[in-house]
């Protein structure tokens, strides 16, 4: 998993990899019937240890071998009791890529189904040992880094490679992950994530880890808003006890210094904000932690997840990072939010509640289904992203800053030559994001390829119009926001894995829409029109 979660990157390196089709489903969808009245329903520890159990029955159904080991990464229990239990994998103590699944169990406990990454067998050809050294590896990576930031004087340049097995791409084969960072002119960080063969040194793929992306430093682009705050001695500190002890700090215009994208030597502060009277005037620090309590609360109140990660926990924010730093990302290492304040001219002040909503999505996907950041998985990634950020604008409510399908419409100056980032009704009104799915889909930088699954999720709300055309020519009725992100939710957390691609998603949200509503609901019939409408049958 990439430490950080931009908002916003540059053109990604081209690459030829595609994630794993929907052919690693095993056995049938899941349809939980009612729960008796009463009825016991299963504790996390309960589902881990049915899970076990099914493991261990069903071993070579899953390719499951003594090289390998399993660790649960999320668990859903459903209302009626019906259990999912996610799973990471290695091999011979080497991650795997794309060996992540989900058990599906029965509210007894018995085994129904499973969903997987990638199927088969995920024991690499010629074993282990890595043909190209590690420090090969390490100059391709840095090479990949240099070529996806031309024109910039990076400086600081470091990368460690790991070695890993991707069972992402085609066949599992080693590989090395190399993440590689360095600071750009101004001293802010970039960072790009490069796999290569172990063998043949060719890169499989890559993507960006870290860059720049707009704003400067100043607004509440909400308004005047409520915050729970926490009474320190005789002052008042920006930190949130009703909401896992999420706070914001000041990282007073420093950056983090790593030698890798996950091993930081020193980090930016986070120095949380104090005030005198409790009436804050604080700018960016005011927006940040408005918009990390609205996210939680559309994930509580909405999907009954508390914390990004789902256990109750905060996390923080990081606001006046690095210098004029056009960035707003969330990372997986620190569990946090940072915020630059930006260049003044592209963009405004990166906090912005949908930038809030989108980021922190990254940390909910992170810990469910880890979509892979390239190729489709990654247009997903980024889809999950925009959809749930808009959606937590929208359960705001804000009069300041009402909810609208567009992503970053109030932190994008006029110079940036349009009125947001991103548009889900028609995507392609940015320029270069896919209103369709074609087969050069998978090709796209991700925030481009995000446009199918943006658009899906625009025509499932609110139904086809003059304004949001299909690519078919067909008419599609909305079901809905509230039903949109149910849907989402549910396909997110309990059937997409890190190689789903827009087919999967199709497979994933109808399913979920059977699970909710019914194989015969116009709501499940919905989700089909709407993905035929984008192209994606």
């Amino acid at each position: 998993m990439s430490r950080i979660r931009p908002y916003v990157r540059g053109t990604r390196l081209a690459t030829a990899g595609v994630a794993a089709t929907a052919a690693g489903l095993l056995a049938a969808t899941l349809t939980p019937s009612a729960g008796a009245a009463g009825a016991h329903r299963p504790t996390r520890a309960e589902a881990i240890e049915n899970a076990a159990g099914a493991l261990a029955d069903r071993a070579a159904e899953l390719d499951l071998t003594s090289a390998q080991e399993t660790k649960v990464r999320d668990v859903i229990v459903d209302a009626d009791g019906t259990q999912h239990v996610r799973y990471d994998r290695t091999y011979r103590q080497l991650p795997v890529l794309g060996g992540d699944f989900v058990v599906h169990l029965a509210k007894d406990g018995t085994y129904r189904s499973a969903t997987r990454a990638a199927g088969g067998s995920v024991a690499p050809a010629g074993g282990i040992t890595p043909a190209l050294p590690a420090a090969r590896a390490t100059d391709l990576a840095l090479n990949a880094l240099r070529a996806a930031n031309l024109g910039e004087a990076l400086r600081q340049l470091t990368a460690k490679p790991r070695l890993v097995v991707d069972a992402l791409h085609g066949g599992p084969r080693l590989a090395w992950r190399t993440e590689a960072v360095a600071r750009d002119g101004r001293g802010n960080p970039v960072g790009r994530t490069v796999l290569t063969d172990a063998r043949t040194g060719a890169q499989i793929d890559a993507w960006d880890t870290l860059e720049t992306v707009g704003g400067d430093g100043k607004s509440l682009y909400s308004g005047t808003v409520p915050l729970n705050t926490t009474k320190s001695g005789s002052a008042y500190e920006l930190k949130d006890p009703a909401r896992g002890g999420t706070y914001t700090g000041d990282a007073a215009h420093r950056t983090d210094l790593c030698l890798l994208v996950t091993i930081c030597i020193t980090r930016a502060p986070a120095t949380v904000f104090t005030d005198a009277d409790n009436h804050w005037d604080t700018g960016a620090a005011v927006d940040a932690q408005y918009g990390t309590d609205m996210t939680w609360d559309y994930f509580k109140e909405v999907h009954g997840r508390t914390g990004i990660a789902g256990d109750g926990k905060g996390s923080f924010n990081r606001v006046h990072y690095g210098t004029r730093y056009n960035n707003a990302f969330w990372d997986d290492s620190c569990f946090c939010m940072t915020y630059g304040d930006g260049d003044g001219t592209t963009f405004g002040p990166l906090v912005s509640l949908d930038v809030a909503g989108h980021e922190m999505t990254h940390g909910v996907t992170s810990k469910t289904a880890a979509l892979t950041y390239s190729g489709e998985s990654g247009g997903l990634n980024e889809a999950t992203s925009d959809i749930f950020g808009t959606l937590v604008e929208f359960h705001a409510g804000n009069p300041s800053d009402p909810g609208d399908y567009m992503i970053g419409e109030k932190i994008v100056r006029d110079a940036f030559g349009r009125d947001a980032l991103r548009y889900l009704d028609k995507p392609s009104k940015d320029g270069s994001s896919a209103d369709c799915w074609t087969s050069r889909t998978a090709s796209l930088d991700v925030h481009y390829s995000s446009g199918v699954g943006n658009h899906f999720a625009y025509l499932l709300a609110e139904g086809s119009a003059p304004n949001s055309p299909t690519c078919d020519g067909s008419s599609v009725t909305g079901i809905g926001r509230t039903k949109l992100g149910a849907i989402w939710y549910r396909a997110l957390t309990v059937y997409m894995t890190s190689s789903t691609n827009y087919a999967g998603a199709r497979t994933a949200t109808l399913n979920a829409a059977k699970d909710l509503y019914g194989a015969g609901s116009p709501e499940y019939a919905a989700v089909g029109a709407a993905w035929e409408a984008v192209n994606v049958g």
